[in-house]
C-alpha cells in the first residue's frame, strides 16, 4: 500500500469549509501534511478528513455533522449517566438517616454503583462494534431512566443498594462515547478528542455535587420534608437521560458516511462476525494490561465520587452544601484535566511517538498517586483541598492519556477493547471502596492514603505495553523488516480467506494512518510489506 503524497489522492476533503470561520480548533495538519479532494460523494464534510473520512481537526464549538455533533451528543449522554449514577452521593447524610444506613450499607452500595457497568460496558463493546454507538447510547440512556426514578420508591439498605446496582449499568455511555469520537476523528488528534469527550463526560461526577444538592434545598423551600425532597429530587436525572436519548436516536450518525446499518446494506460496509470480533480482543495481552492501568486511574476517580463530600463532611465538620462544593471541584477539574491528559498525549506523540504515549501516562498516573496520598495525610481544610485538587488533575490526566493509547491497540475489536477498558475503571473503583472503605475498621483518610500507594504500584504495568512496530517505554520496535510495519500488526487480525474479500482493507488504510505514532525522530517511511502470508499469530 504505497504512501500518496501527490495532490489529488484519497485523502481529506476541505469541502464546505471556507476560510472564514472563526472557529478554535485543534488540527493535525502540520508542514508535512497532505490535504486532498475526496472522490467519495458522500463525502461533503464540513471538516477536512483523512482516507477513512475521520476528521483530522477538532472545533469543540461546532455542531458540524457528523463528526463534530457525535462528539457533543457522545460526551454529554455520558455526563448525564454520570450525574444519575453519582446523584446519591451527595445527598448521602440526609439518605443514610431515611434509610438507617451503616458506613457498611453506605460504602456496599457505592461498590454496587460501579458494578454494575463492568457487565454493560463490556456489552457495550460488542453492540458498538457490530450494531453502532448511536443504538447503543440511545437505548441504554431510555433502558436506565426507570432505574434512576425508582431511587424515589426506595425504603431500605437492601433496595437502595440494588437501585444503585441498577442505575450504573448506565456508565457504559462511556464505551459507547469513545468508541464514537475514535471512529470519527483521526489518530493525531484522537488523544485530545477521547480526553475532551471523556473529561467532560466526568465532569458530571462534580456537577451532581452541586446539581442534587441545590435541587434537594429548592424542593424542601417548596414545602417538602428532608425525606422527601432527597426522593423527588430523583426525577430530574430521570429525565435527563430520557431527553438525551431522544436527542441521540434522532440527531446521531455511527460513522462519517452514515449509519452502521445503512452502509451494511448498501454494501459499503461488511457485518463482522462477532466471535472473531471477541478473539482478537482477548488474545492480545495489551487489553488486559489497559484494563488494570485504567482501574487504577478512572477507577479511584469513581471511588472519589462515592466517599470525597462525605469525607470533607465528616472530617472537618463542613455543612452539606460546603462539603459538595469541596466536592463538586475535583469532578469539575475534568473540564481541562482529562484533555490536558490526552492533549499531552498527542504531544508526546507527534515527537517520540507510541513510546511517548506511555512514559505520559505512566507520569501522570503515578503523580496522581502520589497526591493521593497527601490527601489522605492532610490535616488541615486548606491542604486537603489543595491535595484533592492536585490528585484530580493527575488522576483524570491519566485517564485521558490512557484513551490516547486504546485505538491503536486494535483496528477490527476497537469496540470490545475500549469497553474492556472502560471495565476496568468500574472494577477498579469496587476493588478499591471494598477494599479501603467499606469497613469501619479503616479509617477513609488511611482508605486514601493505601489507594494511591496501591495505584503507583499497578501504574509499573505501563512498562510491559510493547508495539512491535513502535516499541515500548524502555525497548524500540523490532528489528523484523516486516513485523516492525503497521500494515502487519493491523492486518494480522484478518484470515486469508477474509483478505481475499477485502475485509481488511479498513484496518489498511488505519495502518496507513497511524504511521504517525512513529514520532518525528523515527525515519519517514513510506512503503508498505507484503500482507499475502499474515496472520494473527505473528502480532
Amino acid at each position: 500500500m504505497a504512501h500518496r503524497d501527490e495532490e489529488g489522492s484519497i485523502g481529506t476533503s476541505m469541502r464546505g469549509v471556507t476560510g472564514k470561520e472563526h472557529v478554535f480548533s485543534f488540527s493535525d495538519q502540520g508542514d508535512d501534511d497532505h490535504s486532498v479532494q475526496s472522490d467519495d460523494p458522500t463525502a461533503k464534510f464540513a471538516l477536512p478528513v483523512d482516507s477513512e473520512h475521520k476528521a483530522k481537526v477538532f472545533k469543540p464549538f461546532s455542531f458540524a455533522k457528523p463528526h463534530m455533533r457525535a462528539f457533543h451528543l457522545g460526551w454529554i449522554s455520558f455526563f448525564t449517566c454520570f450525574i444519575s449514577t453519582f446523584a446519591a452521593a451527595p445527598l448521602v447524610p440526609i439518605i443514610r438517616d431515611n434509610l438507617d444506613l451503616t458506613k457498611t450499607d453506605i460504602g456496599n452500595a457505592g461498590v454496587a454503583s460501579v458494578s454494575g457497568a463492568i457487565f454493560s460496558r463490556l456489552a457495550m463493546g460488542a453492540v458498538c462494534d457490530l450494531l453502532g454507538a448511536r443504538y447503543g447510547t440511545a437505548f441504554l440512556l431510555m433502558l436506565s431512566a426507570p432505574a434512576v426514578f425508582s431511587m424515589s420508591f426506595v425504603a431500605d439498605a437492601a433496595g437502595y443498594l440494588s437501585v444503585r446496582f441498577m442505575i450504573g449499568f448506565c456508565l457504559a455511555t462511556f464505551v459507547s462515547c469513545s468508541y464514537w469520537t475514535s471512529v470519527m476523528f483521526t489518530g493525531k488528534i484522537i488523544g485530545l478528542v477521547n480526553g475532551c469527550a471523556g473529561g467532560w463526560g466526568d465532569m458530571g461526577g462534580g456537577v451532581t455535587q452541586l446539581l442534587m444538592p441545590m435541587v434537594f434545598h429548592v424542593i424542601k423551600l417548596a414545602g417538602a420534608t428532608p425525606f422527601t425532597a432527597w426522593r423527588i429530587a430523583f426525577f430530574v436525572p430521570g429525565f435527563l437521560q430520557v431527553i438525551m436519548g431522544i436527542l441521540v436516536l434522532t440527531l446521531g450518525q455511527d460513522l462519517p458516511d452514515g449509519n452502521l446499518s445503512t452502509l451494511q446494506k448498501k454494501g459499503d460496509v461488511s457485518k463482522d462476525n462477532l466471535s472473531k470480533v471477541f478473539w482478537y480482543a482477548l488474545r492480545n495481552y495489551r487489553t488486559y494490561v489497559l484494563f488494570i492501568l485504567y482501574g487504577f486511574s478512572m477507577g479511584i476517580e469513581m471511588t472519589i465520587n462515592n466517599v470525597i463530600s462525605e469525607y470533607f463532611f465528616d472530617r472537618f465538620q463542613l455543612k452539606l452544601h460546603t462539603a459538595g462544593m469541596i466536592a463538586a471541584s475535583f469532578g469539575m477539574a475534568n473540564f481541562f484535566a482529562r484533555p490536558i491528559g490526552g492533549f499531552a498525549s498527542d504531544l508526546s506523540a507527534k515527537y517520540f511517538g507510541m513510546r511517548g504515549r506511555l512514559w505520559t501516562l505512566w507520569i501522570l498516573q503515578t503523580s496522581g498517586g502520589l497526591f493521593c496520598v497527601w490527601l489522605g495525610r492532610a490535616t488541615s481544610l486548606p491542604i486537603a483541598i489543595l491535595a484533592m485538587m492536585l490528585f484530580s488533575v493527575g488522576v483524570q490526566a491519566a485517564c485521558g492519556a490512557t484513551f490516547g493509547i486504546v485505538p491503536f491497540v486494535s483496528r477490527r475489536s476497537l469496540g470490545i477493547i475500549s469497553g474492556l477498558t472502560g471495565a476496568g475503571g468500574n472494577f477498579g473503583s469496587g476493588l478499591t471502596q471494598l477494599a479501603f472503605f467499606s469497613s469501619s475498621r479503616i479509617h477513609t483518610a488511611d482508605g486514601l492514603s493505601l489507594m494511591g500507594i496501591t495505584s503507583m504500584v499497578f501504574t509499573l504495568l505501563v512498562a510491559f505495553v510493547h508495539f512491535p512496530q513502535w516499541g515500548s517505554m524502555f525497548l524500540g520496535p523490532t528489528s523484523d523488516g516486516r513485523k516492525s510495519k503497521e500494515e502487519h500488526y493491523y492486518a494480522a487480525e484478518w484470515t486469508e480467506e477474509e483478505k481475499l474479500k477485502g475485509l481488511h482493507e479498513g484496518s489498511l488504510k488505519f495502518a496507513e494512518n497511524s504511521r504517525s505514532e512513529r514520532g518525528k525522530k523515527a525515519a519517514p517511511d513510506g512503503t508498505s510489506t507484503p500482507l499475502e502470508n499474515e496472520n494473527a499469530a505473528d502480532v
